[in-house]
């Protein structure tokens, strides 16, 4: 894409290049709307490219959505809040998010969650075990699993 925003792209020249973009990997509409002003397109040409994506299936919200939080969940390891959050710094809306959510099957939500504290628990050096599962609890929390899920499935893998 171009660095230089000295040069203007034609609608259908920034049309094609954006097609291209969306077409790599999903995109979330606030991440076209920069690209397509980063060539140079504003104003209407800008609101007609991203019509003309939603209609030829380029741009999808829900798709992203869902695509974004089965990547964070298995990918990355995060938990409900933490996606959630991310997905409205992108301003998704409320619908999409929970279709987003749906995405995350309990069986494996859970399982997850026990697979992200046993493998801090083997980097841990702390021999106290209250600081240790509040270390664990910490961690788990920040990678944005419920705090009363963490402090459950801690107490239980780990009783004093």
């Amino acid at each position: 894409m171009d660095k230089n925003p000295k040069v203007s792209l034609t609608q259908t020249q920034a049309l094609i290049r954006l097609q291209k973009y969306c077409a790599y990997q999903d995109r979330c509409h606030s991440e076209v709307r920069a690209k397509i002003m980063e060539v140079g397109v504003f104003g209407e040409d800008l609101e007609n490219i991203i019509v003309l994506l939603i209609a030829d299936n380029f741009l999808n919200e829900e798709r992203f959505a869902r695509s974004f939080a089965r990547g964070k969940f298995r990918i990355k390891k995060w938990g409900r809040v933490r996606i959630r959050q991310e997905l409205r710094r992108r301003k998704i809306s409320p619908y999409c998010i929970k279709k987003a959510m749906a995405e995350l099957e309990e069986f494996d939500y859970d399982q997850k969650l026990v697979e992200v504290l046993e493998k801090k628990d083997r980097t841990l050096r702390e021999s106290d075990m209250w600081k240790r599962r509040g270390k664990l609890a910490e961690h788990a929390i920040r990678k944005g699993f419920e705090t009363g899920l963490v402090w459950e499935t801690v107490k239980r893998l780990w009783p004093i």
